[in-house]
C-alpha cells in the first residue's frame, strides 16, 4: 500500500462525506429507518456511504471495501481490507447532539494501521499519517491540510484517571467497571470520539461493554495506536483483532499506557 496516497485520499473523502452527512442534518426534518437489527438508518448514511465507497474503489480497485450500509452483502475473505461506517453515532444525528463521526480504516493483517475519524458537525478531525502518527488538523478544512497537532496520550495518573464512556449506551457493567478506578473526573461522548479523547490525552481510559461492530471502532483505533495508545479484549487484555467473523467485536478496554488495567 502507498500510504503517501492513501492518507490524502481518506483525508478528502471523509470530508466529502462529513458534507454530505451536514447537508442533511440542516434540514428541519429527515426520515429515520429501522435496519433489521432493528438500529436506526438515514439518507445521510447512506449519502456518506455512496461518496466513501465510490472513491476507495476507483483508487484501490483491488483491496477489499467493507462498510456498515454494505455489510449484509459482503463475506469477508481477506485480513486486509478497508472498512467504514459512513455515520457512526447515527442516534447522536437523529437526536441533534453533533457526537457523529465519519470512520474510515485500512487493516493490515488484522491490525488497523491508518485511519480517520472526522467529527462534522463539532469541527474535530482526526487521522494517522502515513508513518502512522495521529494528528488533529485544525479547520476550517480546506483541499490541503492546515494546521496539523501531533496527537500523544497522556501518562496517567492512576491515584486520579479521566474516563471517557458512551453517551447512549452507558449501563450498570460499565459503571461497576469503572469503579473499581481511582477516578478523578468523567466525561461522556458518541462514537469513535472516544478513541480520540484518549489519543488526544484528554481521557486516559475508554472501557466499552457492549457490543460493538469493527467498523465502530477501526478508525477510532488507528488513531489511537498511532498516538502511542492500545486497544485490548475486556476478557484476556489482548489487542483486539479485526476480520473477525460476522464483525462483531467483543468487549473492550482503550487506554493510554500506565493506566493499571483492573
Amino acid at each position: 500500500m502507498d500510504f503517501a496516497t492513501l492518507v490524502p485520499l481518506l483525508r478528502r473523502l471523509a470530508l466529502q462525506g462529513g458534507d454530505a452527512i451536514m447537508r442533511v442534518y440542516a434540514r428541519p426534518d429527515f426520515e429515520v429507518r429501522a435496519k433489521g437489527d432493528a438500529s436506526p438508518v438515514t439518507e445521510a448514511d447512506e449519502a456518506a456511504d455512496a461518496v466513501i465507497s465510490a472513491g476507495l474503489r476507483a483508487a484501490f480497485p483491488d483491496v477489499t471495501l467493507i462498510t456498515e450500509e454494505q455489510a449484509a452483502s459482503h463475506a469477508l475473505t481477506a485480513s486486509t481490507f478497508f472498512i467504514v461506517d459512513p455515520l457512526d453515532g447515527t442516534k447522536e444525528f437523529v437526536q441533534r447532539r453533533g457526537d457523529f463521526t465519519v470512520n474510515i480504516a485500512y487493516v493490515q493483517d488484522g491490525i488497523p494501521t491508518h485511519g480517520v475519524v472526522y467529527a462534522p458537525a463539532k469541527g474535530r478531525l482526526f487521522y494517522t499519517l502515513p508513518d502512522g502518527q495521529s494528528v488533529e488538523e485544525t479547520g476550517p478544512f480546506g483541499p490541503e491540510p492546515g494546521t496539523l497537532t501531533p496527537l500523544r496520550v497522556s501518562t496517567p495518573d492512576n491515584g486520579a484517571l479521566m474516563v471517557v464512556a458512551s453517551k447512549s449506551h452507558r449501563d450498570q457493567a460499565t459503571d461497576d467497571y469503572i469503579s473499581r478506578y481511582a477516578v478523578r473526573d468523567m466525561t461522556s461522548a458518541g462514537s469513535s470520539l472516544k478513541f480520540c479523547l484518549v489519543a488526544s490525552g484528554e481521557a486516559d481510559l475508554y472501557p466499552r461493554l457492549g457490543r460493538t461492530m469493527e467498523w465502530d471502532t477501526a478508525a477510532g483505533d488507528a488513531v489511537l495506536r498511532g498516538a502511542g495508545g492500545q486497544v485490548v479484549r475486556f476478557d484476556d487484555h489482548q489487542p483486539l483483532g479485526y476480520g473477525k467473523p460476522g464483525w462483531d467485536n467483543p468487549f473492550f478496554i482503550a487506554f493510554a499506557p500506565g493506566v493499571v488495567l483492573k
